[in-house]
C-alpha cells in the first residue's frame, strides 16, 4: 500500500470516529464568517481584543501540550490560531490536535498579538467544516518561505484545485484576469458598445485561419463545428443595425498546445460602424492602458525577455524590462518595412512565389507548405521581426492573401487595411477596416477556396449567408479581436498561457 493510501486510511478512521460521536463535519451547512485573514491582518490594531469568526484550510499545526497553534489559509492570506485546552475543554482541544493538514475549519475568538508580535486569533470555540481525506503537498515553511511538493506542470494543470491550494500566486493570477476582463467590459460599456452572445455551434466555422473541432447533433442529424472566431455573427449584427457591438466568449481551434496557445481560449471581438483602422488604433491604446492598470495598478508592466523561437518560449528569462503602454502614439510599422529592417528582405525578394520560397530557403525557413507570397511574408515576420517588438507596436499593411476579411489599401491592392498589436514580443490583437463590399468579399472567399484546394487546411471557407448579409448593406466598420488569455499572460508576467486559464487543456490520464 502506498504512503498516500496509508494516510487516507488514517484520515478515514478519524472521520469515522467523529461520526460515531455525532460530529459529522459534512452535515454542517454554513459557518458565518465575520472577517477574512487579510482583513484582520490589515486592521489588526483596531481589531485588538475584538471577537471575530474566521474560516479556512489548515496549513500548519504545532501542538505543545496544553496549547497549540494552527495556521488557517483563506482566499486573502493566512492567520494564526492560538488554542488552549483550558479555553476549549478537553474533548474539543483533543479534536483540534487531531486535525490534519488540509482540513477546513471555522474558529471564533479574539484578535491579539503574540509575544513575538504575530497577529493571531485566540480561539474560544472551533468547528471542523470539512475533512480532507487525501494528503496535500502543502509542504513546510523554512528560511522565510513555504516549500511545496507540487512542481510538475502537468500535475499542477491536471489537478488545478491542488495548484490553487498550495500556490496562492496561482489564485492571484486568476483574480488579476477577472479584474482585467471587468475593466475591458466597463471601457466598452461606457463607450456605448452592446455586449451580445453568438452561437458556439456553427455550420461554417469562419472568421479566422484555423482548423475547427467538429461535433454531431443527434436530434438534427447534422454535423456542426465549434466556432473558431466571433467575427462573422457580430458583423451580421452590424448589418442588422447594431453600430457598436462586442462579445467576450470561448472559441475553439484544433491546433497545438504551447506556452502561447491553448486550443480552447477566450476571445474579445468588437466592431464599430462608421470607423476605420486609425480610429481603432486610438481605442486600442486607451483600452490596453485601462487593462494594464486593472492588472498592475499602473500602465507599466514588467517583461522578462526569453530566447524566443516560433511556438516556444521555454528558455530561461533574462533581465526584466519595463513596458509603458501609456506612451502614445504607439509605434506604427508596416510588415514589409519590418522584414526589410530585421531580416534584410526587400520587396523584390518576394516578387513571385518561387522568389519568396528561395528567400525563405536563404533564411533557413521551410516554406514548402505555404501556398502564397503573403503566407511567406507573415512567416518571415514571425521569425525575424516579432522578437524585436517589445514596446507597444502596430504592425500594419498585411498581405491580401492572408487577410480575407480586411479592406484593400486604396493605393496598393496587394496590401490590406489591417494591423496586429505587439508587446513584449507577443501578438496581442488583430484589427481590420472590414470589407463591406460583398463582391470583393465573394472574390476573397473564392481565392481562399483555391488556396484550400492547394492544401491550405486553414484557408477560409465560403460563407454564402455572410455574403448575402453584406449584400443587404453594412456601413464602413472597424473590428478588433483580442485573445484575453494571452493579454493577461503578458500584462501579469506569467511564463505560460496555461497559468492564466483556470482549467487549461491537458493530456488525458491521471497521475
Amino acid at each position: 500500500m502506498s504512503e498516500d493510501s496509508d494516510q487516507r486510511s488514517v484520515r478515514l478512521a478519524k472521520l469515522e470516529a467523529l461520526r460515531n460521536r455525532g460530529l459529522d463535519p459534512f452535515r454542517i451547512e454554513r459557518f458565518p464568517r465575520t472577517h477574512t485573514a487579510g482583513a484582520i491582518v490589515a486592521d489588526a490594531d483596531a481589531l485588538d481584543g475584538v471577537a471575530v469568526s474566521v474560516a479556512g484550510r489548515v496549513t500548519a499545526l504545532r501542538a505543545m501540550g496544553k496549547a497549540s497553534f494552527v495556521d488557517l489559509d483563506d482566499e486573502t492570506g493566512r492567520i494564526q490560531i492560538y488554542a488552549r485546552r483550558d479555553d476549549l475543554g478537553e474533548d474539543a482541544y483533543q479534536d483540534l490536535r487531531n486535525l490534519d493538514i488540509g482540513d477546513i475549519a471555522g474558529v471564533t475568538g479574539t484578535v491579539f498579538r503574540t509575544r513575538t508580535g504575530e497577529i493571531s486569533v485566540h480561539a474560544h470555540e472551533w468547528t471542523l467544516l470539512a475533512k480532507c481525506l487525501r494528503p496535500l503537498p502543502i509542504g513546510k515553511e523554512y528560511d522565510g518561505a513555504r516549500h511545496v511538493a507540487l512542481s510538475d506542470p502537468e500535475t499542477r494543470h491536471r489537478r488545478r484545485y491542488l495548484d490553487f491550494i498550495v500556490h496562492p500566486e496561482a489564485r492571484a493570477l486568476l483574480a488579476k484576469r477577472a479584474r482585467m476582463v471587468s475593466a475591458i467590459r466597463r471601457f466598452l460599456d461606457d463607450r456605448g458598445y452592446v455586449e451580445t452572445e453568438t452561437p458556439v455551434l456553427q455550420t461554417i466555422a469562419g472568421g479566422a485561419a484555423a482548423r475547427p473541432f467538429t461535433t454531431y447533433h443527434n436530434a438534427l442529424s447534422s454535423h456542426f463545428k465549434l466556432r473558431i472566431s466571433l467575427e462573422l455573427p457580430l458583423k451580421r449584427l452590424v448589418v442588422g443595425g447594431f453600430p457598436r457591438v462586442y462579445e467576450i466568449g470561448r472559441v475553439f481551434r484544433n491546433e497545438g498546445v504551447s506556452t502561447r496557445h491553448n486550443p480552447e481560449f477566450t476571445l474579445l471581438e468588437m466592431y464599430e460602424a462608421y470607423s476605420d483602422l486609425d480610429d481603432m488604433m486610438e481605442t486600442v491604446e486607451e483600452m490596453y492602458e485601462a487593462a494594464c492598470i486593472a492588472v498592475n495598478g499602473s500602465p507599466v508592466f514588467a517583461y522578462a525577455p526569453r530566447a524566443w523561437s516560433a511556438g516556444s518560449a521555454d528558455a530561461p528569462a533574462s533581465e526584466t524590462v519595463e513596458v509603458d503602454v501609456s506612451r502614445r502614439p504607439w509605434r506604427r510599422l508596416s510588415m514589409l518595412d519590418g522584414i526589410a529592417q530585421y531580416a534584410a528582405v526587400s520587396k523584390q525578394d518576394l516578387a513571385t512565389l518561387d522568389d519568396a520560397r528561395a528567400t525563405c530557403l536563404r533564411l533557413g525557413l521551410d516554406a514548402e507548405a505555404e501556398t502564397s507570397v503573403g503566407g511567406i511574408v507573415e512567416k518571415i515576420h514571425e521569425r525575424f521581426v516579432q522578437p524585436h517588438l517589445i514596446e507597444p507596436t502596430f504592425i500594419t499593411d498585411f498581405p491580401v492573401e492572408t487577410s480575407p476579411l480586411a479592406k484593400r489599401r486604396a493605393d496598393d491592392p496587394a496590401l490590406t487595411r489591417r494591423f496586429e498589436i505587439y508587446m513584449a514580443s507577443q501578438e496581442l490583437g488583430n484589427a481590420f477596416s472590414e470589407i463591406n463590399d460583398p463582391l470583393d468579399q465573394r472574390d476573397r472567399f473564392e481565392d481562399q477556396m483555391r488556396q484550400r484546394a492547394k492544401g491550405n487546411e486553414e484557408a477560409h471557407p465560403m460563407d454564402e449567408d455572410f455574403v448575402w448579409a453584406l449584400e443587404c448593406g453594412m456601413p464602413p466598420t472597424a473590428g478588433l479581436g483580442v485573445g484575453i488569455d494571452r493579454l493577461i499572460m503578458v500584462l501579469a508576467g506569467a511564463p505560460s498561457i496555461r497559468e492564466v486559464i483556470a482549467f487549461p487543456l491537458v493530456r488525458t490520464g491521471h497521475d
